[in-house]
C-alpha cells in the first residue's frame, strides 16, 4: 500500500475554519501514523515594567556618566580666577599729620583685612566648630550635605546650601553671592579646585577677612572693633565664641537686636568647641557671654571733622585723581596735615564765644603753615550732618578792611614810603566817589603815616592812596596774592579798598599766607600723603611755590601790619598773644561781615564772621555777649587770639622779619614823604580839634588812641552808634578790645563794586 501513495504526492485540502485555514499555524506532521500533533516555539516577550526600570536606570548610569564628564571636564578646566572685587574692597583710614590718631573712616564695605597669625588661636578655632566642624578634613565640599540640601529643594522647601566654609569663602571672595543652580555648581567646582590649591590656612584666613558679622562690618578686625571697641588680635574666647555664633544671621543675632538668640549661639559654639577638643572643659566652663558695646550710627562725617572729611574727599578727586569710589574700597592710609592739637584749639576758640550768640551767626577759622600751605586746622561749622556748607571753603563775606594791605603792597612796590603822610580827616571828598568817604570814628588824625593809616584802618588815607596808585594796582595785588578773579563784587573801583569784594576765608588765607612767607605762595591742602594697602606712597600733597611778591615788599608791608596788633591798634586783642604777630581786622560796609586775618612766621590764621537771614542774603551782625557792633576787632580776634595761644603753646617765639633798608626797595628813596594836602572841611568837628596834637607826632601812642575822648567820638556820617564795645562782662570769654576796626564803613549805595556786591545784594554772604 506503501508504493500506492509514492506516485504524484497529494494535493493538500482545503483547510476548514475549524482547522484554521491554509494561513494557521500547523498543529501535527504528516509524518507517522495518526498525525501526531507538536508544540509550537515560544515568543520572547519583557512586561512593560521591567522595560521602565532597563529604561530608567539606562538614563540614570547615562546621566551619572554625562554629570561625572561634565563634572571632570568642568574641573579640568576651571581655573582659580581673580579675587571679587568685594574681596578686595578695604575701608580707608584717615588721619590727623602725626599719622597714627584715626580722624575718620571712608569705607563701601568696612574691612580692614589682618593676617591669621596674628590671631589668638581660638578666633579660627570658633569659626570652625560653628560652621564646618569637616574643615581640616574635607576637600573642600560636603557631599552630604550638597545631597540634603538638593532633597529639600526638591521637595520644594526653601531653597538651602550645603555650604562648607570654604564655599563660602568662595562665594565671598572670588563669585559673589549666587543661589542659581547653576552659581552653586560652579562654587563647588572652584571650592574643589581651591582646597587642592591652597593651604587651609590661607583659606581660613581670607574667610574671617570676609565675611559679613553685622553692624555694616566685613571681616573678623571691623567686626572686633564694632562689638567690642578693641583690634581683632585682643579678641578672647568668649568674644571669638560670639561673633563665630552670629555668622549665619548677623543681623538678627546681634545681642542688641535678639539677646537671647545670640546668648544660645554662643553656647552652641562652645560646646562645640568642647566637642572638637579646640578647648578644655576649664575654659568652657569660665567662658561668659561677653559684654557689647551699643551699635555706633553712621555718623562718618558728623560734628566738627566732617567737614574735614569732606574737604579730603574733593581734594584727593581733584588733585590725586582718587574717586570717591576708590577711597571707599581702596583701603588706603590717608594723613592729613591737620595737627590734633590746633584743630582742638579752634574749636575750643570759636566755642569760648557768648552762650547767646545767634543761631544765624557763622564762624570761618583756618590756619595755615607759610612755608607749605599745609592746613594745620580748620573750623567750618559746628556739625556737618546740620549744615553741609563749609564756612572757611564755601560761605563767601565782605572782605571789608582785610582789604587795605593790598593797595598797601601796591604802593610800596610803586615806591610809596611808608613815611609819605597822607589826610585823614572825616568826612573827606574824593574824586571817584560820589559821596563823602568816613572813617568809622570820625576822627581827623592830621596828616598820617601809611603805617598809623594801617594800625587804625583810617579809610580816608587808604582811599587817598588807592586814588594815587590806581585801583587797578590794587586789584592787580589783590588777584596775585590769592583772591579769585571772579569772587563776587571783586572789580578795579575806587573803593576796592574798602572791602566790597566777598572771598571766602579760604582765599583770604591764601593771601595772608603768602604775606607770611614774604611773597612765596603755596596753595593751601588738607592731604599731606596717601598710602596704598601695599604700603607704596602713591600722592604727595603741597607745592613748590612761587614767588610772586618781592621779599623786601612784603617785609616793609609787614612792618605796617605788626602795628596793628600793637597796644592802641584795631587789633591789639590778638596782639595779646606774647610773640611778634601782624595782621589786619575787617569790618564790612554796614557790619555785615568781620575779620581778622593775622599771622606769626610759623603760622597764619584768619576767622571770620558773619550772619545769613532766613532768605540766605548776609545780613547785618546781631550784637551778642554784651557787644552791640560786632568789628573785626571784637570776636574775631579775640577768636584769632584764643585759638593762637593755644595752638603755639610750646613753639618757639620768633620775630618777624626786619624791615628792610629803603635802598632794598622800589622807588626813589629820596622822594617826598608827604602827598598833596587836600583841604577840610571848614567847619571842622570837635573831635578833629581835640586830636590836632596828635598830628604832630610821627606815631600816636596807646594813650592817644584809646582815651575816652576818642572812643566815643560819634561818626559824623552814620546813624550806627558809637563803635566802643560797651563795658559789661561777657558771660564766657574776656572783653573784647573796645576799638572797633573800622567801625561803620561808609555805605556805597551808587558806586559800582562799592558796599555791596551788584550781583550779590548783601555782600555774597553765602
Amino acid at each position: 500500500m506503501a508504493t500506492e501513495n509514492s506516485g504524484t504526492p497529494r494535493r493538500p485540502r482545503a483547510s476548514s475554519p475549524a482547522s484554521g485555514g491554509a494561513r494557521g499555524k500547523a498543529r501535527a506532521s504528516s509524518s507517522g501514523e495518526g498525525g501526531t500533533r507538536t508544540k509550537a516555539p515560544k515568543t520572547d516577550r519583557v512586561p512593560v515594567y521591567r522595560r521602565i526600570l532597563f529604561w530608567a536606570a539606562g538614563l540614570f548610569i547615562a546621566g551619572l556618566a554625562a554629570v561625572a564628564g561634565l563634572f571632570v571636564a568642568a574641573y579640568a578646566s576651571i581655573s582659580v580666577p581673580e579675587p571679587d572685587d568685594f574681596a578686595l574692597a578695604e575701608g580707608t583710614t584717615i588721619y590727623y599729620a602725626d599719622g597714627s590718631t584715626t580722624m575718620g573712616r571712608f569705607a563701601e564695605f568696612d574691612r580692614t583685612s589682618v593676617p591669621l597669625d596674628s590671631l589668638p588661636d581660638h578666633v579660627g578655632n570658633a569659626v570652625i566648630a560653628s560652621e564646618d566642624r569637616t574643615f581640616y578634613d574635607n576637600p573642600g565640599v560636603d557631599w552630604r550635605g550638597i545631597a540634603r540640601a538638593l532633597w529639600n529643594n526638591v521637595r520644594g522647601l526653601p531653597r538651602q546650601g550645603g555650604s562648607t566654609l570654604t564655599q563660602q569663602y568662595v562665594e565671598r571672595y572670588y563669585t559673589g553671592t549666587t543661589t542659581s543652580y547653576v552659581g552653586k555648581f560652579e562654587e563647588t567646582i572652584l571650592a574643589l579646585r581651591i582646597d587642592s590649591e591652597q593651604e587651609k590656612d590661607e583659606i581660613l584666613e581670607n574667610y574671617l577677612n570676609t565675611i559679613y558679622f553685622g553692624r555694616g562690618t566685613y571681616g573678623v578686625q571691623e567686626a572686633s572693633i564694632a562689638y567690642f571697641g578693641h583690634d581683632a588680635n585682643d579678641l578672647t574666647l568668649s568674644e571669638s565664641a560670639l561673633l563665630a555664633g552670629i555668622i549665619p544671621s548677623p543681623s538678627g543675632w546681634d545681642p542688641a537686636v535678639n539677646l537671647e538668640r545670640a546668648e544660645q549661639r554662643f553656647e552652641r559654639v562652645l560646646d562645640l568647641m568642647l566637642q572638637d577638643g579646640w578647648i578644655t572643659q576649664e575654659e568652657h566652663d569660665s567662658a561668659e557671654f561677653p559684654e557689647v558695646i551699643e551699635p555706633a550710627s553712621d555718623d562718618t562725617f558728623a560734628g566738627e571733622n566732617g567737614y574735614l572729611l569732606a574737604m579730603v574727599r574733593d581734594e584727593l578727586a581733584a588733585q590725586a585723581g582718587i574717586s570717591p569710589e576708590d577711597v571707599d574700597t581702596g583701603g588706603y592710609r590717608i594723613i592729613t596735615t591737620i595737627d590734633q592739637r590746633s584743630q582742638q584749639a579752634a574749636i575750643d576758640a570759636v566755642g569760648n564765644l557768648p552762650e547767646d550768640r545767634p543761631e544765624n551767626n557763622y564762624v570761618g577759622l583756618v590756619s595755615l603753615r607759610p612755608e607749605s600751605g599745609a592746613i594745620v586746622a580748620l573750623y567750618g561749622g559746628e556739625d556737618y550732618l546740620e549744615r553741609s556748607r563749609n564756612s572757611v571753603t564755601q560761605d563767601h563775606a565782605q572782605a571789608g578792611s582785610t582789604a587795605k594791605p593790598f593797595a598797601l603792597i601796591a604802593a610800596i612796590e610803586d615806591g610809596v614810603s611808608l613815611e609819605e603822610t597822607f589826610p585823614s580827616y572825616s568826612p573827606m571828598e574824593i574824586e571817584g566817589y560820589d559821596f563823602p568817604v568816613s572813617n568809622y570814628d570820625g576822627l581827623n588824625r592830621g596828616q598820617i603815616t601809611l603805617r598809623q593809616a594801617t594800625a587804625h584802618s583810617v579809610n580816608t588815607t587808604y582811599a587817598l592812596l588807592n586814588e594815587q596808585i590806581g585801583s587797578d594796582r590794587t586789584m592787580d595785588v589783590m588777584v596775585r596774592a590769592g583772591w579769585p578773579e571772579d569772587t563776587p563784587g571783586l572789580i578795579a573801583s575806587p573803593s576796592n579798598v574798602l572791602g566790597p569784594a566777598s572771598p571766602t576765608a579760604l582765599d583770604t588765607a591764601r593771601a595772608y599766607n603768602t604775606f607770611a612767607n614774604r611773597g612765596v605762595q603755596h596753595e593751601p591742602y588738607i592731604v599731606a600723603e596717601v598710602i596704598d594697602r601695599e604700603g607704596n606712597r602713591v600722592y604727595t600733597g603741597g607745592d613748590e611755590g612761587e614767588r610772586i611778591f618781592d621779599e623786601a615788599v612784603i617785609d616793609e608791608a609787614t612792618y605796617a601790619m605788626e602795628a596793628v596788633l600793637e597796644p592802641g591798634g584795631t587789633g591789639a586783642t590778638a596782639g595779646e598773644i606774647g610773640r611778634p604777630a601782624a595782621g589786619k581786622t575787617g569790618s564790612s560796609n554796614a557790619y555785615r561781615s568781620a575779620w581778622f586775618a593775622g599771622w606769626i612766621p610759623q603760622l597764619t590764621t584768619i576767622v571770620n564772621m558773619y550772619q545769613i537771614g532766613e532768605d540766605g542774603s548776609e545780613e547785618e551782625l546781631t550784637g551778642f555777649g554784651g557787644v552791640d557792633l560786632v568789628a573785626g576787632g571784637t570776636y574775631p580776634a579775640q577768636v584769632w587770639r584764643d585759638y593762637m595761644q593755644a595752638a603755639t603753646e610750646g613753639m618757639p617765639v620768633l620775630d618777624l622779619p626786619e624791615r628792610p633798608d629803603p635802598d632794598d626797595l622800589p622807588g626813589d628813596p629820596d622822594r617826598t614823604t608827604q602827598a598833596p594836602p587836600v583841604a577840610p572841611p571848614e567847619e571842622p568837628s570837635t573831635e578833629e580839634e581835640t586830636t590836632e596834637e596828635e598830628t604832630t607826632t610821627e606815631e600816636e601812642t596807646t594813650e592817644e588812641e584809646t582815651t575816652e575822648e576818642e572812643t566815643t567820638t560819634e561818626a559824623p556820617t552814620t546813624e550806627e552808634p558809637t563803635t566802643e564795645e560797651p563795658t559789661t562782662e561777657e558771660p564766657t570769654t574776656e572783653e573784647p578790645t573796645t576799638e572797633d576796626d573800622d567801625g561803620p564803613p561808609i555805605d556805597l549805595p551808587s558806586l559800582p563794586g562799592g558796599g555791596r556786591d551788584e550781583q550779590n545784594p548783601g555782600g555774597g554772604g553765602r
